[in-house]
């Protein structure tokens, strides 16, 4: 399946949610992760976040395509890939 997870958490915690998620998919724009992951991989992912972030300050979104031939994805202005800019 083709996700897209976003962010907002405590200053002291991005870094540690950020890093974690870029084990498992791409980061794509500060606080935006995307890409093609399993389920399985997916509810990894999910546990180690929630471990990290503070729920009553933090807030983690995901959106799931199943079929993420449906999905349109369009960049005005300049495309960023921040796992390129560091590879």
């Amino acid at each position: 399946m083709y996700v897209i997870i976003t962010y907002d958490v405590g200053e002291k915690r991005v870094h540690k949610v950020c890093k974690k998620l870029r084990e498992y998919l791409t980061w794509t724009q500060n606080s935006v992760f995307e890409g093609v992951i399993t389920k399985g991989k997916l509810t990894e992912c999910l546990s180690e976040v929630e471990k990290i972030i503070k729920k009553k300050e933090d807030s983690v979104y995901l959106y799931t395509i199943d079929n993420p031939k449906n999905i349109t994805k369009k960049v005005y202005g300049q495309s960023k890939n921040f796992d390129d800019m560091f590879l």
